[in-house]
């Protein structure tokens, strides 16, 4: 049959529910019907859409895939004057895969296989899916369009196959999470594709927070002489309308028609509503900070909206890392929804107290004061048969963590009370090393800060500040201390934040052994006790509550360590384990 001349693509970039199969499949009905009636040939859809991703252990589950079958069916009746590529988990004879299915008049007309399942950092597909390894390539309004999943674009033979069975097109469904710099190494890893096939690439991704992960969108186009076209921003969900035309020369070009977008971008973060909360002058706003703020916005607003919560809690100390978990979490979910508790005590600074209200007042948030020396002083008093020399000892970590505990069952119980989501607002740094107190500042349902080190906590806040004040600037230079001890300090406990982030990069996130990290530069000694700090934390790492990933490296499903362990690098002879300071 001869060709037609264009074929008109809608990419829908979406935000779904993992496991609401339902509201799922009828969102992607809705946008259908859009792409439909702006003249669109085919609507596609991101990896496992209608499931969400990752659908994890669900995959396990037969009336978990037969309901799966069942709303892929709904669907592709629903669909009508249009077809539809959607991405879906698939049982099959030879094994459940991870599919990109064309739906045509009311039925699955082909449907593909993912070749390469990634195993690797925070994926781990092989446990659910068998592999692929045929090229499909269904003829769409005249176009020839390869189906590939995701991971199939990071190598070459998936594409490489796709153009030897007559591709002149590759169409890539991903759920692609973000972390910072993910943005080109994907650019550079299509070019590649690009460059090795001749066949222009159309690159959609999801959007949205699942648990720990966060998806950018940001849905793009690589034309075939390796030009690259943004079609969809990044951290909000909606549709796009190109043109694949042929020209006279063979060559197929990719004209944007439309975009609409579900909400509108979040560039304008604006809080801070008087003379004293407004930046003093405009700033050049540093990007990367800027995208990473958003990504954890997005997934604090995702995390509390698909759970149901009416909002979030959080204790604020008039410290660096909760001033900035309140601003995320006014920015991601409206002042309305956010309320926060100073609990002071007798070694809390009287600028802490005034640093909390003036946080709290410049970003409109419920703010309270619960002191909660008399919650210290009655376990003091309970256990004082237990400990008969705390009066010699009122410093000591035990007593230290008292205070931490009380506050956390203060929090614990307003979060019962209220029905709000309690945050935790430690950091990476802090969860690296352990310097922090089980069921005390550790306690919460939702970590933002969780992969954000301390030097990336300063820079998030001094970019916040730089559209408008949110943060009192004294919170962001003066030096960091728990206050749970007379003059207590961070450095008093750890090396120089600058100094113990970049030995924490390359331990935890490059995976360099100690004598390398030494190499560098750094005292033997002070990398050691790092290391050994990392590997006694691991206890209190799996105890913590799930967090953004930003980083290529998290703590969490990206790094997965041994509890009870023996090795140790660079500290042979001591004692494999300790849990002194918890």
């Amino acid at each position: 049959m001869p060709s037609r001349a264009s074929l008109r693509m809608a990419l829908v970039q979406m935000n779904p529910v993992v496991g609401d199969l339902r509201e799922n499949a009828s969102r992607m009905l809705e946008a259908s019907e859009r792409a439909r009636v702006l003249g669109a040939d085919v609507a596609v859809f991101p990896e496992l859409a209608i499931t969400g991703y990752p659908p994890e252990d669900l995959l396990l589950r037969p009336r978990f895939l037969q309901d799966v079958a069942a709303e892929i069916e709904r669907v592709a009746a629903g669909a009508r004057g249009i077809d539809l590529v959607i991405g879906a988990p698939l049982a099959t004879g030879a094994g459940v895969i991870n599919a990109a299915l064309l739906l045509r008049d009311g039925r699955v007309r082909a449907q593909y296989a993912k070749h390469r399942l990634p195993n690797y950092s925070v994926f781990d597909e092989r446990r659910y899916f068998h592999p692929g390894t045929e090229a499909v390539v269904p003829e769409i309004a005249g176009l020839r369009v390869a189906l590939t999943v995701c991971e199939d674009i990071w190598r070459p033979e998936p594409t490489a196959l796709a153009a030897a069975a007559g591709a002149e097109l590759v169409l890539n469904l991903n759920a692609s999470p973000y972390h910072r710099g993910k943005t080109a190494e994907r650019e550079a890893v299509v070019r590649a594709r690009v460059q090795e096939t001749g066949r222009p690439v159309v690159y959609l991704n999801s959007v949205g927070g699942q648990d720990e992960l966060v998806f950018d969108g940001r849905s793009f186009v690589v034309a075939a002489d390796g030009a690259v076209q943004p079609l969809l921003p990044a951290w909000v969900a909606g549709l796009a309308v190109i043109d694949v035309e042929r020209a006279g020369d063979g060559v197929l070009r990719i004209r944007e028609q439309a975009v609409e977008l579900e909400h509108p971008h979040p560039d304008s973060l604006v809080w801070g509503d008087d003379e004293e909360g407004a930046a003093a002058e405009p700033a050049v706003v540093d990007p990367e900070a800027l995208d990473m703020y958003r990504a954890i916005m997005v997934g604090i607003r995702d995390y509390v909206r698909k759970n149901g919560f009416s909002g979030v809690l959080l204790g604020l100390s008039g410290g660096i890392d909760s001033s900035l978990t309140a601003a995320l979490a006014v920015d991601a979910l409206g002042p309305d929804a956010v309320e926060a508790v100073m609990m002071p005590y007798r070694y809390t600074a009287s600028m802490s107290i005034d640093d909390a209200r003036q946080t709290a007042s410049w970003l409109g948030i419920d703010y309270r004061e619960l002191a909660i020396e008399p919650m210290v002083e009655a376990f003091r008093a309970g256990l004082r048969e237990s400990f008969p020399d705390q009066n010699q000892n009122p410093g000591d970590v035990t007593e230290q963590n008292l205070q931490s505990r009380c506050r956390g069952v203060v929090l614990m119980a307003l979060s019962n009370r209220t029905g709000k989501l309690l945050l935790a607002t430690g950091n990476k740094s802090e969860m690296a090393v352990g310097y922090a107190t089980l069921y005390g500042d550790m306690a919460g349902g939702f970590a933002p800060l969780r992969d954000v080190t301390k030097q990336w906590v300063y820079r998030l806040a001094r970019m916040r500040n730089g559209i408008s004040r949110v943060i009192p600037e004294r919170v962001i230079t003066r030096p960091p201390s728990a206050e749970l001890a007379p003059d207590q300090q961070d450095v008093d406990n750890l090396p120089p934040y600058p100094v113990l982030d970049e030995i924490l990069e390359a331990f935890v996130e490059q995976e360099s052994s100690v004598d390398e990290i030494v190499a560098r530069g750094f005292d033997r000694e002070t990398v050691e006790r790092i290391a050994h700090m990392v590997f006694l934390a691991e206890f209190k790492r799996r105890q913590a509550a799930p967090g953004v990933r930003v980083s290529a490296r998290a703590f969490g499903r990206d790094r997965r360590y041994p509890i009870t362990s023996g090795y140790r690098e660079g500290r042979r002879g001591e004692q494999p384990h300790s849990q002194e300071e918890s």
